[in-house]
């Protein structure tokens, strides 16, 4: 199983969320990647959020921890757990072209209307707007249609 970190990065001074659009499927996504073996949550999510933008997180908080189950016909296709954090200080100077995509500060109450899989939603608005971590299981078709959160 795939174990992915990512970070949901808000800037209070100008109230933005920094998010990446993937060329893929053009979904707007927070910042990360998959950890290498020996690697701690944290470590991780450091590691990965520096190389997709430039900036080093500071003080990232676990908020959530996600088991993402891509399934057809009831059998598993794809399965990883993610370990999504939240942050509110960073250093460095974001990437001019990041090698993951497209990088834009966002309004918090655009990214309800930006394109992204259908659990990402509902993790954003819990992470932006409690402290408390969020635990969930997410199950889709292998065309990243929502089947069910549980």
């Amino acid at each position: 199983m795939q174990r992915i970190t990512n970070c949901i990065l808000h800037d209070p001074a100008r109230d933005q969320i920094l998010l990446l659009q993937k060329p893929s499927r053009g979904w707007w996504v927070a910042p990360g990647g998959k950890m290498e073996p020996y690697e701690t949550i944290t470590e991780s999510v450091v590691r990965e959020y520096r190389e997709e933008t430039g900036l080093i997180v500071q003080n990232p908080e676990l908020r959530g921890i996600f088991t993402i189950v891509v399934e057809e016909e009831q059998q598993i296709k794809d399965e990883w757990m993610m370990f999504t954090f939240y942050a509110q200080q960073y250093s460095g100077e974001l990437l001019t072209h990041s090698p993951e995509g497209l990088l834009k500060w966002q309004n918090p109450e655009d990214i309800a209307k930006l394109p992204k899989a259908e659990g990402d939603q509902l993790y954003f608005d819990h992470i932006l707007r409690s402290p408390d971590i969020f635990i969930k299981r997410f199950r889709y078709t292998p065309e990243y249609n929502l089947i069910s959160v549980e």
